[in-house]
């Protein structure tokens, strides 16, 4: 059998999920369990700040009129998505990383004080000697209910795709809180700690090889291909 895959995370970056996967050839169900909601910030005085460290297109699409103060300043973002969404927004790019934020703040040359633009739910980094930052909080994400007949769940074996912890974290209470069965269910995360996040008791629990998006569904379509190719077995007979 198959799997049923179905991505939860928020939009935009849904539909640029639903879109890249169907550019794969995967057949894919979106079903959004949280959205993003922008947070009031304070902007420190721009003359102190050499970039900004950007670990999601949401600190841009949601970073609100301060964003304005800070365009003649270059943009460190995590992956190419990010960058893609400060280039929009006028930004210049320093720097793109391909394996999470903490690498592209260890390749910064020092000097450098940068202003991170973050969520209210974030990694924390530690920066190299000579880099410092400062940091905002610039949006949150806000948890929806999960709906398991949009979301094709019960219907087949699910293979759910992980983009965040809090989305992780939701998606296994919802699931308890409906009475699914976490057994019938295998998870495809973007890092070990979104797996983490998720608990125990799943049918199977699979982490992309590096934690960017390219690599996650490359997984699924690992996956979705082994499924495909396990025979069936003929009936037992009486």
């Amino acid at each position: 059998m198959s799997y049923r895959l179905l991505a939860l995370r928020p939009e935009p970056g849904l539909a640029a999920t639903l879109e890249r996967a169907g550019a794969m050839g995967l057949a894919i169900t979106g079903h959004a369990l949280s959205e993003i909601r922008a947070v009031a910030w304070d902007c420190p005085d721009p003359a102190g700040i050499d970039g900004l460290l950007i670990g999601s297109a949401n600190a841009i699409l949601h970073g609100g009129p301060h964003l304005a103060q800070l365009r003649e300043k270059p943009v460190y973002a995590v992956g190419e998505a990010t960058a893609a969404a400060a280039r929009a927004a006028g930004f210049a790019i320093a720097m793109t990383g391909s394996g999470g934020l903490q690498g592209v703040l260890d390749a910064i040359a020092a000097p450098c004080h940068l202003l991170r633009i973050a969520g209210e739910e974030h990694v924390p980094l530690t920066p190299p000697t000579g880099v410092t930052f400062a940091e905002v909080i610039a949006y949150r994400s806000v948890a929806l209910p999960l709906d398991p007949a949009a979301a094709l769940l019960g219907s087949g074996k699910a293979l759910v795709l992980l983009h965040s912890a809090a989305t992780a974290r939701h998606f296994a209470a919802e699931c308890d809180r409906l009475g699914l069965a976490r057994a019938a269910i295998a998870l495809a995360a973007l890092g070990p700690r979104i797996a983490a996040a998720a608990g125990e008791g799943w049918g199977a629990v699979h982490t992309a090889a590096t934690p960017d998006e390219g690599a996650l569904l490359q997984l699924a379509f690992d996956l979705c291909a082994q499924a495909r190719s396990i025979p069936s077995l003929p009936p037992r007979q009486p």
